[in-house]
């Protein structure tokens, strides 16, 4: 797809923003939510649309979230997992790097499915596997599927939020603990308490299945709308979340540390809801927090190392446009993809039913021509 000339300003009014994308099918006006107080606040923000490498075949329903999983062996044979949340239709989709459906491995059907997310070197029968967990909201449960197969190794389902069903489970993410390998889902729920909101479960597997069990809650929720997006920075050892319309939170991750709030940023610039979170890693340290603005149809870029000042610090860097539209669930990964993808890849989830690749070095680029513009302080 031939690239337009790029067009950047250092910061914008808010108010003054309008998306500049189109929908897979037909042209959609940003919405933004007329409830929400118009609040004037300068952005560090691109006016060029970032355009998809790929977008994918569509799911028969309702896409939501995306998961990539990396090869070990060659990774541009490296998977995307994207969910349906069809109502009894749903189901996990896989689909391949250039964006078609593995129809041999998607799980269909399913009732309801919303997040999902992966972990690598699960224990299962003394080997390591690779496991994908996500939300069954209709059966108030999540599901665990051995990677690459996406053999169902959980009996079913395993139960959570004790059966309430006012609290149906919607977002997860997964927390492999460095000093024992011990794997934790992070849930999140439809509804819950303004005071611990998400359920820490341990997974474990014993009898022939995967088995869960529940090792503490946390997490405040201003109870204005939902928590579902969910993400863990393991190799600093924290969880955020997007408490939507309300910015993003900062917890400690392993379920032995305190339950103290870090931080709460992104309070300001988000149209109306805070949705898909993701992590790219430069190190170990250093890297991004993305987060989808899902009426602005952009994403929003935040230091992962916090600011010289402070760790917990997370001002907003850059504000993309994307043509993904309606953004739920993203993510991203900084581990090359072969060439299709030398430097990882971003996948967002867009209405219609699709999921759209951008290419890391196009977001990259975004990021500092931006920056170039507006150096954080």
């Amino acid at each position: 797809m031939p690239r337009r000339p790029s067009r950047w300003i250092g910061s914008v009014c808010l108010l003054a923003v309008a998306a500049c994308t189109s929908s897979d099918r037909q042209p959609a006006a940003a919405a933004v939510d007329s409830a929400a107080p118009a609040t004037a606040v300068s952005l560090p923000i691109s006016l060029d649309t970032l355009q998809p490498t790929i977008i994918t075949d569509t799911v028969p329903g309702d896409s939501d979230d995306p998961a990539i999983w990396i090869n070990p062996t060659d990774p541009s044979r490296s998977l995307v997992l994207g969910t349906d949340k069809g109502d009894s239709t749903g189901g996990v989709y896989v689909f391949d790097l250039a964006g078609h459906i593995d129809r041999a491995r998607s799980v269909t059907p399913l009732r309801r499915m919303n997040n999902v997310d992966i972990s690598y070197g699960f224990e299962v029968d003394g080997k390591p596997t690779d496991v994908a967990v996500a939300t069954e909201r209709n059966r108030m449960a999540i599901r665990v599927f051995a990677l690459p197969g996406m053999k169902a190794i959980d009996g079913g389902g395993l139960a959570v939020m004790d059966g309430d069903s006012t609290r149906a489970p919607m977002g997860v993410a997964l927390y492999r603990r460095p000093r024992d390998g011990a794997l934790y889902a992070i849930v999140g729920g439809k509804s819950g308490p303004t005071e611990g909101y998400l359920v820490q479960y341990r997974l474990q597997y014993s009898s022939g299945q995967v088995q869960a069990s529940k090792v503490r809650t946390f997490g405040t929720w201003s109870g204005k709308k939902e928590i579902e997006a969910i993400v863990v920075d393991a190799a600093r050892g924290f969880v955020y979340y997007s408490d939507e319309t309300v910015g993003v939170r900062k917890y400690y991750v392993d379920p032995d540390s305190s339950t103290r709030e870090l931080a709460l940023f992104a309070t300001n610039g988000v149209i109306s809801d805070h949705e898909g979170l993701a992590i790219y890693a430069r190190d170990d340290s250093t890297g991004y927090i993305v987060l989808s603005d899902q009426q602005g149809q952009r994403i929003q870029i935040f230091p992962r190392e916090g600011t010289a000042a402070s760790p917990h610090t997370h001002p907003v860097i850059a504000v993309i446009p994307v043509r993904a539209q309606e953004t739920d669930g993203l993510e991203v990964t900084s581990k090359s993809l072969g060439a299709a993808f030398p430097r990882g890849m971003l996948v967002m989830m867009s209405n219609r039913g699709a999921f759209h690749y951008y290419r890391w070095e196009d977001v990259e680029a975004a990021i500092e021509k931006v920056r170039a513009t507006a150096p954080l302080k």
